[in-house]
């Protein structure tokens, strides 16, 4: 803990990559957590794009469950470190993995959503009159499948599905935060590329790399401080022994 304390101080570049289990505690389920079942199907059944052209309404059902429930979620104490770490430190940068949109609640500044957001819609079409980047709509959807204000055909969730690639502007703002000082993993299995993969970007050049997660993962033994634990523990932890805190 104090070694992590140690490295931040002086407000070095810092490089935070998170994963489904930093909003675990806000009552978010993580994709591969022991209730990582959805009425008998499992998520990775359901985020294909072969899924959704085979039952759309299926997909949506799902997905609309998720916002429901996100939309109840709260930040919390993870969220709320990382949110002050972003405002304290001038070169923090936050990839995440998740689509719940917490960190950005929480007020963190310098996000790259990796995977897109619940919250956006996109046109399954991708019709011209629609953005690539889709649009976003709160609260409850009117009906399922959601329709593209556009052209009428139906909407898809604007996150990225396994199969599909991830967004360009994405992929560039992850390679300039691998060339950070310090390079935190936090909830996360470490199993899905390319995010797991800046991990490893990042030791290459240098940073000093840090894991914070209940269990062990791939990444564990490659790492230079391996901290096991809760997210919202062990970064509020870390968070009391900064100096000055």
């Amino acid at each position: 803990m104090r070694a992590l304390a140690a490295r931040l101080a002086g407000s070095p570049r810092i490089t935070v990559v998170t994963g489904a289990g930093v909003s675990a505690a806000s009552g978010v389920p993580t994709f591969r957590g022991a209730g990582g079942l959805w009425k008998s199907h499992r998520p990775e059944e359901l985020a294909t794009p072969e899924a959704f052209d085979r039952d759309p309404l299926l997909v949506w059902e799902w997905y609309a469950w998720r916002r429901e429930l996100v939309a109840k979620a709260r930040p919390n104490r993870a969220h709320e470190v990382l949110a002050a770490w972003s405002r304290r430190y001038p070169e923090f940068r936050l990839v995440t993995q998740n689509v719940d949109g917490l960190h950005e609640r929480a007020g963190t500044q310098n996000v790259t959503r990796f995977h897109g957001s619940l919250r956006t819609l996109a046109c399954h079409r991708r019709c011209a009159g629609s953005s690539p980047d889709g649009w976003e709509h709160e609260g409850p959807l009117s009906e399922l499948p959601p329709r593209c204000p556009h052209c009428g055909g139906i909407a898809r969730p604007g996150v990225v599905w396994f199969g599909e690639p991830i967004p360009a502007e994405a992929l560039r703002a992850a390679a300039q935060a691998v060339n950070c000082d310090v390079f935190l993993t936090v909830g996360t299995s470490a199993v899905v590329y390319p995010a797991a993969g800046l991990l490893l970007e990042a030791a290459a050049r240098g940073a000093f790399t840090v894991e914070i997660n209940p269990d062990a993962t791939p990444a564990t033994r490659g790492v230079d401080l391996a901290l096991a634990g809760p997210a919202e523990e062990v970064l509020d932890r870390v968070e009391r022994t900064l100096p000055g805190e």
